[in-house]
C-alpha cells in the first residue's frame, strides 16, 4: 500500500503539494526530510494534547509515534502537532477552573486552524483529559475529513490501606482532614499514592465517560479506549488507528457519515448505562452542533432517564476504568446494550462496519460484577437525569447513580461564587437541610462555567453528603456525587431565576419527577426580577472575556459558534 499512487485532485493537500506553483511549499517539506513519494501521499494530521501539565496527557507523545507508524505503513504521510489542555484536577477549586470549559473550544479551534492552514487530508486525534476528548471530536466533525479518535488511556488505581483509591478520594480526604477525622500524616500518605501512573482519572468521570462515548458513537476503534495509559496495548491500538484512517481516506468515510442523530442517541445511552458524567449533557450537544444536528441537553437526559444503569463504576459505584478493561473493555458494555435492543446497531463506525457488526463476536462475561446484563440492571433508570421547573426553565442536570434518596426539600443558602461557598463549607457554616446555591458561575457569568468538585468533595469528607443539596449554574465534576444539580439555566448572569433566590427560600428538588422549584409566588418572582441588576465579572479582557461574548446557553452545549447548520463551505471539500 505504501507505493500506491494517489489521485490528489479531491484532497485538500493538493493545495500545498501539487503543481509547479507549489514548489516553494514542497521545499519546506524537503527541509523536514520528506521524500518525493511522501509528499505525493495524503497528509494525515496526528493531533495530540500532549503536555507536562498533568498525568492525563503525559503519555500521548509516545502514543502519537505509534499512530504515525500505522499511517506510514498504510501509504500516508503523518504530520504530528499538539494543542493545549487545561487539566481539571489541577485547575479545580480556584480561578484557574474558569479556563477549563473554554479550553474545549480552543482545542477545537486550534486543531481546525492547524488542519486548514496546512491542508491536511485526514486526522487522528489523541486526547486524555476531560475537555480534550470532546474538543478533539468536535474538530473532526467540524472539518469532516476522514478521522479516527483515540483515548490516551486512564490512570491505574492507587492503593491506600489495602483499598483502591483515585484522586477523588484525595479531594474527599481534604474534607475529612478539615473535620478532624484524618491526620496530616494520612492525608500526605494518601496524596503520595493516589495517582500512581500516567493517564486520566480512573472513575467514570468526564474523561472515561467521553472515552466510552468515543467507541459507542463510532469515532474510535472498538477496544481502543480500554487499556490504561502505561500499557503497551495502547501503542498497538495507536498503530491500528493510523491504519484505519488511511482506509477511511480510501473509502471517503467521514465523521458526519458516522455521527448521525442515531449515533448521538447511542452515546447518550452509554452515558446513562455507566452512571457517567453530567458533563456529557454539555459535550454531546456541542458535538452535534458541529455536525449540524440539534441535540440538546433535554434530548440527552430524556434518553438517560429510560436507560438502565448497568456498570458499577465510581463515583456512584465501586469500580474504575481499569476494572472495565480487565473484564473485556467497553465492547462488553456495548454488547450488553445491543443484546437488549437499547442501541442502534446499524450505525456506521470508523471500521467501515456497523456497531452491531463490530460487536457480533463479543462474549459477555458472566464471572464478573463490574458490568451487569440489562436483565439484572443496578437500576431501571440511567445514572443521570434532567430537572425542570420555575428555578430552571431551560433545565438542570443531576447524577443519581448510587443515590439513596431522589427527593430533597430545604432552604436556600446563596453564594455568588464558588470561593465563598467553599469557605462556608470549610467553616461548617451550613446545616442539615440546606440547599447551597452557587451562582454567577455559568458560561457567561463565570465566565467559563466552573466545576465544583472541591466544594462537593469537602461536604462528603465532612460526612454531610446526604444531608444537603447543591444547585449551580456552573458545573459539577464527573467525579461529584450526592444531590448536586448543575447546568441550571438560564444562568444568573442573564437574569435566570437562580440569580433571584434569597437565603431562606424553600426549594423542592424531585429527581423522580424531574422537577426543581422554588416555593415562590408569581408576584414574588416578578418583583425580584424587576429589582435584579446585571453583575460584571473581573474578566474584561483576554480569552475569558472573548468567550463570554460569544458563548451560548448550557442546554445547547455552551458553544461559541453556529456549527454546521450555518455552514456554506466545508473544509473537507475545499
Amino acid at each position: 500500500m505504501a507505493d500506491q499512487v494517489w489521485d490528489k485532485s479531491r484532497l485538500p493537500s493538493r493545495h500545498v503539494t501539487v503543481g509547479p506553483e507549489r514548489a516553494p511549499h514542497r521545499s519546506y517539506y524537503y527541509a523536514m526530510g520528506l521524500t518525493e513519494q511522501e509528499i505525493d501521499q495524503p497528509f494525515v494530521g496526528v493531533a495530540t494534547c500532549w503536555n507536562e501539565a498533568a498525568p492525563c496527557n503525559i503519555a500521548l507523545n509516545r502514543q502519537a509515534q505509534s499512530v504515525k507508524k500505522g499511517v506510514s505503513e498504510s501509504g500516508g504521510t503523518p504530520r504530528e502537532f499538539t494543542t493545549i489542555t487545561v487539566t481539571d484536577g489541577i485547575a479545580m477549586g480556584h480561578q484557574g477552573m474558569k479556563s477549563s470549559l473554554v479550553s474545549r473550544e480552543i482545542i477545537a479551534d486550534s486543531v481546525e486552524l492547524t488542519m486548514r492552514g496546512h491542508c491536511y487530508d485526514a486526522m487522528v486525534g489523541l486526547a486524555g483529559c476531560d475537555k480534550s476528548l470532546p474538543g478533539m471530536m468536535m474538530a473532526m466533525l467540524r472539518l469532516n475529513v476522514p478521522s479516527v479518535f483515540m483515548y490516551g488511556g486512564s490512570i491505574l488505581p492507587g492503593k491506600f490501606k489495602g483499598k483502591d483509591v483515585t484522586v477523588v478520594d484525595v479531594f474527599e480526604a481534604v474534607g475529612q482532614h478539615a473535620a478532624g477525622n484524618m491526620s496530616d500524616e494520612d492525608l500526605h500518605a494518601l496524596e503520595c499514592v493516589a495517582c500512581p501512573s500516567a493517564g486520566a482519572c480512573g472513575g467514570q468521570f468526564t474523561a472515561n465517560t467521553m472515552a466510552t462515548v468515543s467507541e459507542a458513537i463510532g469515532l474510535a476503534l472498538p477496544f481502543s479506549a480500554g487499556a490504561p495509559a502505561p500499557y503497551e496495548d495502547r501503542d498497538r491500538w495507536a498503530v491500528e488507528s493510523g491504519k484505519a484512517v488511511m482506509e477511511l481516506i480510501r473509502r471517503n468515510i467521514r465523521p458526519r457519515d458516522i455521527v448521525t442523530r442515531k449515533a448521538l442517541e447511542n452515546a447518550a445511552v452509554v452515558v446513562g448505562a455507566t452512571g457517567g458524567s453530567t458533563n456529557a449533557g454539555l459535550h454531546l450537544p456541542a458535538m452535534a452542533n458541529e455536525a449540524g444536528i440539534r441535540f440538546t441537553m433535554d434530548d440527552v437526559v430524556e434518553i438517560m432517564r429510560r436507560t438502565p444503569y448497568i456498570a458499577d463504576l465510581k463515583p456512584g459505584g465501586k469500580y474504575v476504568a481499569y476494572d472495565v478493561y480487565k473484564v473485556g473493555g467497553i465492547p462488553v458494555l456495548i454488547k450488553a446494550l445491543l443484546d437488549a435492543g437499547l442501541l442502534h446497531g446499524d450505525c456506521l463506525t470508523v471500521t467501515g462496519k456497523t456497531l452491531a457488526e463490530n460487536h457480533k463476536d463479543v462474549v459477555f462475561p458472566t464471572d464478573q460484577d463490574v458490568i451487569y446484563p440489562v436483565s439484572r440492571a443496578l437500576s431501571k433508570t440511567g445514572g443521570v437525569v434532567g430537572l425542570k421547573g420555575n428555578l430552571a426553565p431551560e433545565g438542570g442536570i443531576v447524577k443519581i447513580a448510587g443515590m439513596k434518596t431522589l427527593r430533597f426539600e430545604g432552604t436556600a443558602l446563596c453564594f455568588d461564587c464558588e470561593e465563598d461557598a467553599f469557605a462556608a463549607v470549610e467553616q461548617r457554616a451550613y446545616k442539615k437541610g440546606d440547599i447551597i446555591v452557587i451562582r454567577y458561575e455559568g458560561p457567561k457569568g463565570g465566565p467559563g462555567m466552573r466545576e465544583m468538585l472541591s466544594t462537593t468533595a469537602a461536604i462528603y469528607g465532612q460526612g454531610m453528603g446526604e444531608e444537603v443539596a447543591l444547585i449551580t449554574d456552573g458545573r459539577f465534576s464527573g467525579a461529584t456525587r450526592g444531590f448536586c444539580i448543575g447546568h441550571v439555566g438560564p444562568e444568573a448572569a442573564v437574569g435566570g431565576p437562580i440569580g433571584l433566590l434569597r437565603n431562606g427560600d424553600r426549594i423542592v428538588i424531585d429527581a423522580e419527577k424531574g422537577t426543581i422549584d422554588a416555593l415562590l409566588s408569581d408576584e414574588e418572582w416578578a418583583a425580584r426580577r424587576a429589582a435584579w441588576k446585571p453583575r460584571r465579572t473581573d474578566y474584561n479582557s483576554g480569552a475569558l472575556w472573548k468567550y463570554a461574548q460569544t458563548v451560548g446557553p448550557a442546554h445547547l452545549g455552551a458553544v461559541t459558534q453556529p456549527g454546521a447548520a450555518a455552514e456554506t463551505h466545508m473544509y473537507a471539500d475545499q
